[in-house]
């Protein structure tokens, strides 16, 4: 015999944890089409030439890449690039601004960590523009998130927005634009390595003098309220263009992420936001849940200038966010952030007491589903207490047991097997009861 095994790094859930799982999988799904967003269903494969044509580094490394007869292919990493391509070749059969969402699993083949898996479900929601794209939109995306989390009800949590632009715009007045890239990193993880390796690393690694890092440590420290911060912002003696741009964007998207209802006590500046990828241009996010920092970012994204520059010469600017739903599940449960509501997709279960009674139940089953009330029946012929256990462990809020007198009199008898009580009711009686929450 085969011991059967999971894969480390792929998540399967007993039925209880994937009903909350498909649950909160589909308040992401119901709010992104509540804004207008369109559904988006890509390959899991692509061909190598396509997918890797914006990869590198150690996102390359991680890649499922194998071949199949003569073709080279590979395994999606995430569901941007492969929107990228799907924009390029549809491009003149899409209206733009296009906002997409896409819910489905990516791969990843890196070292299996304890809240990291190779399979997992991200969720994107972005707006792709043609040739430009109104900062609106840098306002809107979070307002989505925002009503995202309120209907998870997860607890208090905060969205971190900045400019990338900002940043870049005193590297360059620093003169250490050569380094922008490394010193967006560092930024983007001082919260995890801490201040001193931070200027270590500079020191270091990059020989930046400590005038120099002082100044980029003061930036990263700003702290107040929106409103305290953009006017720190502007009156520090600063004229670069990208620093001065930066700082305007970060002013109209505050201002309407409250416009679009996102409260100020769920959202706030954090100039050391960076995020370490390259392809963002201007506004950034961070979600993080208040108290439970340790589990990390729970969505992220951002702006970016030229979505699909790989695979076409249109300019295509975008912005959009994502939240990674296989390791945020896995977080919240670890932290007992999340309880089963309900461990059964079924309201009922029918419980036919002999094979002379099957006819009748499946009527009514066909009746309770007529009515939008998930039924299942019991179809085995054991017995009573055996077909009681199912019920229970099924863990449906009511039993109905169909024999041959509820048959003769056309009533029906009904547990509740939340409550333990049990009573014999009429059909419109058994509806009423069925129907309320």
């Amino acid at each position: 015999m085969i011991e059967p095994r999971t894969l480390p790094g792929f998540m399967e859930l007993l039925p209880g944890d994937q009903i909350l799982f498909n649950k909160i999988k589909d308040t992401i799904r119901k709010n992104y089409e509540r804004y207008g967003f369109l559904p988006l269903d890509t390959p899991v494969l692509e061909s190598s030439e396509v997918l890797l044509a914006k990869a590198g580094g150690e996102t390359e490394k991680q890649i499922y890449q194998f071949k199949k007869g003569d073709s080279d292919l590979c395994m999606r990493f995430d569901l941007t690039v492969p929107l990228a391509k799907y924009v390029a070749e549809n491009f003149n059969e899409l209206s733009f601004p296009f906002a997409r969402y896409q819910i489905d699993k990516v791969y990843r083949g890196e070292r299996p960590q304890k809240g990291r898996f190779r399979e997992f479900y991200q969720c994107d929601i972005d707006v792709i523009g043609r040739d430009s794209l109104s900062l609106y939109y840098d306002a809107e995306i979070p307002s989505i998130m925002y009503n995202v989390f309120k209907e998870l009800n997860i607890g208090d949590f905060t969205i971190f927005v900045s400019n990338r632009k900002i940043l870049l715009g005193l590297i360059e007045e620093l003169e250490l634009k050569d380094i922008a890239t490394d010193i967006f990193r560092l930024i983007d993880k001082i919260e995890k390595i801490g201040e001193n390796n931070f200027v270590l690393a500079l020191k270091d690694d990059y020989k930046v003098d400590e005038q120099k890092i002082q100044k980029l440590l003061e930036f990263v420290k700003i702290k107040g309220s929106v409103d305290e911060q953009i006017g720190l912002l502007k009156n520090m003696p600063i004229q670069n263009a990208n620093f001065r741009a930066g700082i305007d964007e970060l002013e109209v998207v505050t201002k309407y992420m409250k416009t679009f209802g996102v409260t100020e006590e769920n959202f706030e500046i954090n100039l050391s936001i960076a995020r370490g990828l390259d392809y963002y241009t201007g506004t950034v996010y961070e979600t993080f849940i208040k108290g439970k920092e340790n589990i990390g970012s729970i969505c992220s994204g951002g702006r970016f200038d030229n979505l699909a520059g790989f695979y076409t010469k249109e300019h295509l600017p975008g912005v959009g966010m994502s939240i990674g739903l296989t390791r945020l599940f896995y977080q919240l449960k670890e932290n007992n952030i999340l309880a089963n509501e309900s461990q059964s997709v079924a309201k009922v279960v029918i419980l036919p007491m002999s094979d002379e009674c099957i006819e009748k139940s499946i009527e009514l089953s066909n009746k309770l589903r007529e009515n939008e009330i998930n039924t299942t029946i019991y179809l085995e012929n054991t017995k009573f207490k055996t077909k009681l256990a199912f019920a229970v462990k099924s863990n449906a809020n009511y039993a109905i047991f169909m024999g041959e007198d509820e048959i003769k009199n056309s009533v029906y008898t009904i547990k509740d097997l939340i409550k333990q009580e049990q009573q014999t009711v009429t059909l419109d009686e058994l509806l009423t009861i069925l129907k309320e929450k």
